[in-house]
Formats: structure tokens, sequence, C-alpha cells
């Protein structure tokens, strides 16, 4: 098998061939990557996420310490003494798990308080809180939309929100194009019972933020009514850490505020924040709500005091930008292209998947934890190399990995 002309997107349908034969040739392409130290995925920490991570490499089989820059736990809230401390305190309390689905007997007093704080934190009069964000996307949009609706979709939207949408009409808009989402609006006006226009806080391929605030004008404009996904937004972006409305003060005009407990806030979940009867409509009709056991007593806890070190600890945002400026600013001086990013996620754009998998190859060598972003993840021509930053991580750190991007850089010619 000739994996160079080959990419994970052949696999997703392969004609005259049943689940397992697919299966099979599937572990023969990734058997093949990992021959040629390709493979990139999966790999076993040992000590959590943490700014350096004792990892076991599957190539040498022994334990090495690396540089982590692929965590979404942007803040270092997963180990934060106080998330810490009250998740164990809730798992003496309240037991391992929930006992039940949030509808039926599943619901505890500290859901209730979680619901409260992050809509209050959000802007929103009640939230809905879910175990996966994946699942609060795709859960509250099958309910929604219908037939006879539209959603109107930024093309870069989390594939959550594109799965959620396979019961409704979709249209996409040029990646946070406003002339392209007028033109879209003014297509679709007065041909559907709702619009609803979808689009992400921030991108997680990206690290771009969209234009929200002229988003929510033209919906006004259209009639048509706006979601955002503020899953690598909260605690990252607004003056306090609120997400994408504070960051253009305008909370309280978007009519859907969606995000994860996974990033930001270190834990694990996701939430809808919206008015009292959406939210209530969804307690009946999100079926990953109505049919999964609630969040565990220990994620809960954690998530409710995590809100409350992201308000009273600024300390931890305001490092993070620190890092922020910091990797950007040498990034770029060192030459890499990092398209549009403007927060904690950098992508250095190569536009060569061979090329980006020798050097995420090299750079592992090298005790640098990055990703390979490859087709169909993204277009051929953008494949890259993704890296995200932490408030943990320190200069040191953070040199330490500039070092081996600039040589490796230079070695296959990208700077």
């Amino acid at each position: 098998m000739d994996y160079k002309e080959i990419s994970f997107a052949d696999f997703y349908n392969v004609p005259d061939k049943d689940i397992m034969a697919r299966a099979k040739m599937f572990k023969e392409y990734v058997d093949d990557v990992a021959d040629k130290k390709h493979l990139q995925y999966r790999r076993v920490s040992m000590n959590g996420s943490e700014p350096v991570m004792r990892v076991l490499d599957r190539y040498t089989g022994k334990v090495k310490e690396m540089v982590y820059l692929a965590s979404n736990d942007y803040l270092h809230m997963t180990k934060h003494p106080r998330t810490i401390s009250a998740g164990r305190a809730a798992l003496e309390k309240y037991g391992s798990g929930a006992g039940s689905v949030p509808l039926l007997g599943g619901t505890l007093d500290i859901h209730i308080e979680l619901e409260n704080k992050i809509s209050k934190f959000k802007g929103c009069e009640s939230a809905i809180i879910y175990t996966s964000g994946f699942g609060s996307n795709c859960g509250t949009l099958l309910s929604l939309l219908q037939e006879e609706d539209i959603a109107i979709l930024d093309m870069l939207v989390h594939a959550s929100i594109i799965d959620g949408c396979k019961s409704t009409n979709t249209k996409f808009f040029r990646h946070n194009d406003m002339e392209s989402l007028e033109k879209v609006l003014a297509r679709v006006k007065d041909k559907h019972r709702t619009k609803l226009i979808i689009v992400d806080g921030v991108y997680s391929m990206d690290g771009d933020i969209a234009p929200l605030d002229r988003i929510v004008e033209l919906a006004k404009a259209y009639g048509a009514y706006v979601m955002v996904d503020e899953a690598h937004a909260t605690g990252v972006i607004g003056s306090t850490g609120r997400g994408t409305p504070q960051h253009f003060n305008i909370e309280g005009k978007v009519d859907i505020v969606a995000g994860t407990f996974s990033k930001g806030l270190g834990g694990v979940g996701g939430f809808i924040a919206s008015n009292n009867e959406l939210i209530e409509l969804l307690h009946f009709y999100s079926r990953p709500y109505m049919f999964s056991t609630a969040m565990t007593p220990q994620v809960t806890a954690s998530l409710i005091e995590a809100l409350d070190i992201i308000e009273d600890e600024p300390v931890h945002r305001e490092q993070l930008w620190k890092n922020i400026q910091y990797f950007k600013e040498n990034l770029l001086n060192l030459g890499f292209n990092l398209g549009d990013s403007e927060t904690a996620i950098f992508p250095i754009i190569i536009g060569d998947d061979i090329k980006v998998k020798e050097i995420c190859r090299r750079l592992h060598e090298a005790d640098i934890y990055v990703n390979p972003v490859l087709y169909p993840a993204v277009p051929k021509k953008l494949a890259r190399v993704r890296m995200s930053l932490m408030s943990a991580h320190t200069k040191e750190h953070l040199d330490k990995a500039l070092n081996a991007l600039e040589s490796i850089g230079k070695e296959y010619g990208v700077i």
C-alpha cells in the first residue's frame, strides 16, 4: 500500500467492502503510517494535562517528557487545587455517578447550581448541561430544526454542528465573510420557518474569532436567529473570560450560546444557554439529554469551582495571553505562516500532508508534542501543524518549542 496516495478520507466508504473488510484495510493503512513514525495519535499520557507531559512513546517503549502543545486545557483548570478539592468533596458526598438520566431521577442540586452559574456567566436566562460538548450541539440542533427550517453555517463550523443539522436544510457561507453571509440570507429570506445562523466563537483549527457583532446585526436585519459555539472562547476571550459576546460587548443579544466544559474550564461536558422557554423545550426533546445519565458529581462540582476561579483569579487568563503574545511574535519573526490566528490556537500552515507528517515526527523526537492536521480535516493546501498554549507554560517551555520549530522548519524548507 502506497501511503503517499492515501488519506483517512479514503476509508469513509469503500465500495464492495463490508464493515469488517473495510476495518481490515484501514488497520493495514494505520500500521503503515506507524511504521514510518507518522502516527501521532492516541499518544498515552502518564500524568494528565500538564505543560510537560510524560508520554509513553510507542516507538521506543519508554516514557519521555515532552513540552505539551496540544491541550485545550487553556487555563490549566484540570490541575488547579480548588477544582480537585471541589471534585473530591462531591465524590464523597454524592458518590461516583448521578444514578439516572436528568429528566427522570438523575438531577442533583449541584447540576442546577452549575446550570444557573453558566447561564449567568454567558448572560442568558437559563441553561441546560450535557455530558459531552458534541452531544449538546448535535442533540440541540436535531431537536430544534426540521425540514421546514434552515441552518446557515460558516463553512468551518465544528463537526458536531454539521451533524446536528442533518435533519434540516443547510446553506454555508465563506468563513468569516459577512458579504457571503448576507448573500445567503437574502436568498433564503421568507423561504423557511426558522433561519438559524451558526458559528464558532473561536475556530478550533485556525484560532481566529467570528465577527459576532456584525453577524448579530445581519441576523436582525433578515429575521434570523444566531447560535454561537463558545468551546474555544470560554475563559479565553472577553475582558473577564466570558467569551465572544463579551469580547464584542453584545452579551444578552445572542439567541443561543453553546459551549463545552472540556477546554477553558478543564472538565468534560457541554451546555446550551438561552431563554427560559427554549431551555424547557430542550429538557423534553433533546435526546442526548433525555437518554444519557446525568453528569457525574465530581465533574459538576469541579466545573462550578472553575467558573468561580475564572472570576476571582484573572491571573490565569492574563498569563495565557502573555504566552500567546510571546509565542506568536516569535513564530512570526521566524517566518511561519499562522493564517489569521488571534487566540491560544496556532496553526503553522504548510500545505503538504507528507511534510506535515515528517515535521511532526521530528518534533516528537525533539520532545515537542504537537498535532498534525491533514486532509480531510482541512483542505490539502492548508495542511498544518497545530499547537495550543496553556497558562501554565513557562518561557522556558516556549523557548524550547521555538528552538525546535526553527531548526526543523529550516530543515524542511518551511521558513
